[in-house]
């Protein structure tokens, strides 16, 4: 974690207690956004006192902060661990959707917080850290795309950097669609009410989507 964003009598609670206020710190803002989150909530949750709460970070602000740096910081790991491998880009794209698949599942509240975020009034909070990440993926993307194109693996027209983008898109899509309501529904709507229970063939059409409509031959 970030310690511009708590105070160092957090770190002197235990590792259980931390994860405890992080948890319900993550449930809440996700539920509830950053206004209308509520500290009484996220202390009650996590067994602690608002007092204590103020004891670990300056103000409700700061507690954002630290949740969301959190988030992003354990979604970057999954993705520049892939990414960064000797593998095809091929694989490693299909690698990313069946990660995405997974983790969006076990971190359900992080993606909400994700998509919070991207909404979010106050998105000057939050700019600075998720800009980290953003950075970081829009630099592993493209680098593999630029590699990929002076192999002869894709098509020798595209444009490395719009396509990284692109294929961004494809996966913060992919991620809401397994977490938030309004994504699910809307999916629901194009391909069916249990479409969510396929993974291997979600997994398996965005290949063929992105092989045949973006760059691999």
């Amino acid at each position: 974690m970030n310690s511009d964003f708590f105070k160092e009598t957090f770190m002197k609670i235990s590792e259980e207690k931390r994860q405890r206020i992080i948890d319900a710190a993550i449930a809440e803002f996700s539920e509830h956004g950053f206004d209308s989150a509520n500290i009484n909530t996220i202390a009650q949750r996590s067994g602690v006192s608002v007092g204590s709460l103020y004891k670990y970070f300056e103000n409700k602000e700061n507690l954002f902060l630290a949740i969301v740096h959190v988030g992003v910081e354990k979604l970057k790991a999954v993705l520049e661990d892939i990414m960064k491998s000797d593998e095809s880009l091929e694989s490693r794209i299909e690698k990313i959707i069946k990660a995405i698949q997974v983790h969006t599942r076990e971190n359900v509240h992080l993606t909400k917080l994700y998509n919070e975020m991207t909404t979010e009034d106050r998105s000057n909070l939050v700019w600075k850290i998720v800009s980290d990440m953003e950075n970081a993926t829009a630099g592993l993307y493209t680098s593999i795309i630029k590699e990929a194109r002076d192999k002869g693996y894709v098509r020798e027209d595209l444009n490395a950097n719009l396509f990284a983008f692109y294929l961004d898109n494809l996966f913060i899509m992919l991620q809401f669609s397994y977490a938030c309501e309004y994504y699910k529904e809307r999916m629901k709507i194009f391909v069916g009410e249990d479409t969510l229970n396929k993974d291997e063939l979600i997994a398996d059409q965005l290949m063929k989507f992105i092989k045949g409509a973006f760059f691999l031959k």
